[in-house]
């Protein structure tokens, strides 16, 4: 990618102050919440001052054993031409598995989850990525992602396999530094030796977050400031190569204007190093690999790992072997709790109904109830399941839970909350 300099994630939450930011030469904004035929005024405001709008998609699953989605990859490439970008991008990450692989149903995890850095799931990642390239109108870079967990009998370091997904591919790298510090306080990885092994001429640019430690473990949330220690990571990668850009990401929790222009500044102070070397801008281009004879055989391999994973975190299943039971269970609640926001987002009359109680009830739903579609469905899902227990205990927000899944659902919800929606016809 060209040299853009600093940016920031672009949301609707923020998208005032944005606009009003001096020194800001581009945004990223995330892919799967654009219309490429009602793009918000904002972006579009900041694109006719010449601010460059970059696509950044979740949802993708490149690291999961199935090809890409075709549906999927059509949207975020309608979404880089409505944009008019320069490029998209997504994560080194599995979001699903089961499925026709597994003869399963099929899990969601509604999170970004690692990738074993095996040669089956690199085998695999690097055909993703090229189907992905010859869908794409723009070149493609890949963002490592934060981990709580560490998968068995890994062949590869991080920066090894990321040296052999640029190698084979020719994809471009996204490096976000905060995940660099995450993974360092929860996976014991230096982040220099994962800067050491990396292509740094295939770094598109880079992601600088905030995060929080609690009982030892780096919560990557997004919506805590910039750590001392992310910044030093920052300023160490610039002092060896010229970053095409540098970009803050907010998430929630946002703060007033004046405190992310700090940040912001933080950023600017970081990279005021040395003049680096003079590294060659990688060409991102496809190279032309035909499929290995026995991918089929690796993506069998990877599904069956992925969902047996998948299901003990999401499904309250055992423990896959070898992998550490108490970190599991952080990384289960985490997913949990990342759900219980989303759902609260996407439907707000939940949190309202419940009250104090919306968390707890949702914890409990979702430690043993894996999403099985999007979140709109997750709340539908929870619903349901509130009123098949006979809940809440309150007559009256049962009542108006009943009412709000029938007038979402369509249909009538079994067992006790059909009977409970009987009472509320017959009362009416």
């Amino acid at each position: 990618m060209k040299h853009v300099g600093i940016g920031i994630g672009w949301r609707p939450e923020i998208a005032q102050a944005v606009e009003g930011f001096d020194g800001i030469d581009w945004v990223e904004a995330v892919a799967e919440n654009l219309c490429p035929g009602h793009l918000p005024d904002s972006l579009v405001r900041l694109r006719e001052r010449g601010v460059t709008v970059v696509p950044h998609g979740v949802s993708l699953g490149l690291g999961g054993a199935e090809p890409p989605d075709a549906g999927r990859l059509a949207d975020l490439a309608a979404r880089a031409e409505a944009l008019g970008s320069p490029l998209v991008t997504e994560h080194i990450a599995f979001v699903r598995a089961g499925g026709a692989l597994t003869a399963s149903p099929r899990l969601e995890a509604g999170h970004l989850l690692p990738v074993p850095r095996t040669r089956d799931a690199l085998r695999v990642l690097c055909e993703n990525v090229r189907i992905a390239q010859d869908a794409l109108p723009v070149p493609l870079a890949l963002e490592n992602i934060a981990a709580l967990i560490d998968w068995p009998d890994e062949e590869l370091t991080e920066g090894q396999f990321l040296a052999e997904l640029v190698e084979r591919t020719g994809v471009g790298l996204l490096i976000d530094v905060a995940n660099l510090h995450t993974n360092r306080v929860n996976r014991g990885e230096d982040p220099a030796k994962v800067l050491a092994e990396l292509p740094l001429e295939a770094i598109a640019y880079v992601h600088v977050a905030g995060g929080v430690e609690r009982d030892g473990v780096w919560h990557d949330t997004h919506a805590h400031p910039v750590s001392r220690p992310v910044l030093d990571i920052l300023a160490e990668l610039a002092s060896q190569v010229t970053l095409p850009g540098v970009l803050l990401e907010r998430d929630e929790a946002f703060p007033p204007a004046a405190e992310l222009a700090g940040e912001l500044d933080a950023i600017r102070a970081a990279l005021r190093a040395p003049e680096p070397p003079s590294v060659p801008s990688a060409p991102m281009e496809p190279r032309t690999h035909s499929a290995p004879a026995d991918i089929g055989r690796s993506r069998e391999r990877l599904a069956l790992a992925q969902t047996a994973l998948l299901s003990s975190l999401t499904a309250g299943t055992p423990a896959p072997a070898g992998f550490d039971g108490p970190r599991l269970g952080v990384q289960a609640r985490a997913l949990a709790a990342k759900r219980a926001d989303v759902v609260a987002r996407v439907a707000p009359e939940l949190p309202r109904i419940l009250g104090d109680g919306y968390r707890e009830a949702f914890a409990a739903y979702a430690k043993s109830r894996p999403m099985r579609g999007g979140y709109r469905q997750d709340a539908l899902d929870f619903a349901r399941f509130l009123l098949d227990a006979g809940r809440p205990a309150d007559a009256n927000a049962r009542r108006a839970l009943a009412r709000w899944w029938k007038e979402r659902a369509g249909a009538r919800p079994p067992g006790r909350a059909a009977r409970l929606l009987r009472t509320l016809t017959r009362a009416a």
